[in-house]
């Protein structure tokens, strides 16, 4: 009993025209990241700590606390990529009672400080991007500026000798 513990054995089985080292090195890998797997299944069956986005039901569920804000429509998906660059624990519903529907941000208390970081980032982010030239009036203006130049006056002409 103690030697098959000592000594555990692996059978891989591996369908190829020709055994080289590299199929091996294939088969090898494959089965490594078959176990890397299985092993992050068993993890995450005890770890239900969910990070990032998540329903309200999780969010509530973890028993941490929520409080929740109001935000409006502009940009949700940059809000959401600067929310998980920090790591926030969020939720987001709309709340379609008031006219024009707002959305409330649900976080965990613990994460207070993490969200008003990630507030700082996005109203610096939306206040650039809002002194920012519209590219189709550039390109309006362009239009003008180009229309403006002389052109220059180009003649075809084909000498034809007898």
């Amino acid at each position: 009993m103690q030697e098959e513990v000592e000594n555990r054995t692996v059978n891989l089985a591996i369908s190829t025209t020709k055994l080289t080292g590299r199929s091996l090195v294939n088969a090898f890998r494959a089965y490594l990241n078959h176990r890397r797997n299985v092993k992050a299944r068993k993890a995450s069956v005890h770890d239900t700590h969910i990070v990032g986005e998540q329903t309200i039901d999780q969010l509530l569920g973890q028993n941490q606390g929520a409080t929740n804000i109001e935000i409006e429509k502009t940009e949700i998906a940059g809000f959401k990529r600067i929310l998980n660059k920090y790591g926030v624990d969020y939720a987001i519903t709309k709340d379609r009672s008031q006219e024009p529907s707002r959305y409330l941000v649900f976080f965990k208390a613990r994460d207070g400080d993490a969200l008003t970081a990630a507030f700082k980032e996005y109203s610096a982010a939306m206040a650039k991007k809002a002194e920012r030239p519209s590219m189709l009036e550039l390109l309006a203006k362009m239009k003008v500026l180009v229309a403006s130049l002389p052109r220059k006056v180009r003649e075809k002409a084909q000498e034809r000798d007898l």
